[in-house]
């Protein structure tokens, strides 16, 4: 299964490169990542449908209607080309969790996980069983993924205020690929919520589902 991962991914990029319709071989899922630890992972259950309408609605990507859930040690995480985590608690990953992951990050897969005010910390503690030798590096505004299909000049658009202060895009990367893309101080998947659930303002939920749709895209494509 491992071999034909990258395959998937190739398919999924060649339609969103070539697509001159809607039509793709397969529809584009976004599995949300359940994990243990006692975090609540399940936060905003209306963010991701959201998200993918508003993919069907401003890109060329043919999208499902709804999400995947899905568990590292799940036989069909590598169905998915992306995996999405959140969350205000606490990560546990197991030794055999942490190898899963990287391999599924490896082979073609990637993360993209957003920090819901609270899980930073931990999420940073269990990457580095994931990868040991790597750091999450801050990613320039000048990379690809703020520019992959709207633009965002200045990086990560503010959705939370929490603690203040400006919010930054990390990465980590596997033989120059970026595997994981996680996002820190502004809590993007809040924009992608109901409108009433956390009564973000119009343009604030815009930009945070456009940075989603960019993440996507990026992901996809490269």
């Amino acid at each position: 299964m491992n071999k034909l991962f990258p395959l998937l991914l190739l398919c999924f990029a060649q339609t969103y490169l070539e697509a001159q319709t809607k039509t793709a071989p397969s529809d584009f899922v976004l599995a949300r990542l359940k994990y243990y630890g006692g975090g609540d992972w399940y936060n905003d259950p209306s963010a991701i449908p959201n998200l993918l309408q508003f993919m069907a609605d401003n890109s060329n990507i043919a999208v499902g209607n709804s999400e995947a859930i899905v568990e590292i040690m799940d036989e069909e995480l590598f169905s998915y080309p992306i995996i999405f985590m959140t969350g205000h608690g606490r990560i546990s990953f197991s030794k055999q969790e942490a190898a899963r992951l990287r391999l599924y990050l490896t082979s073609g897969g990637f993360l993209f996980a957003d920090d819901d005010y609270g899980m930073d910390k931990s999420f940073r503690q269990e990457m580095k069983k994931v990868f040991p030798e790597q750091q999450l590096l801050e990613i320039p505004f000048s990379h690809e993924i703020y520019h992959s299909h709207f633009e965002f000049g200045n990086g990560l658009p503010k959705t939370h205020e929490h603690d203040g202060g400006p919010p930054k895009g990390f990465g980590i990367f596997h033989e120059s690929r970026m595997v994981l893309f996680y996002s820190f101080n502004t809590n993007i998947s809040d924009g992608w919520a109901d409108p009433d659930v956390h009564s973000d303002p119009p343009e604030v939920r815009k930009k945070a589902l456009e940075m989603g749709t960019n993440i996507v895209v990026f992901a996809l494509t490269n």
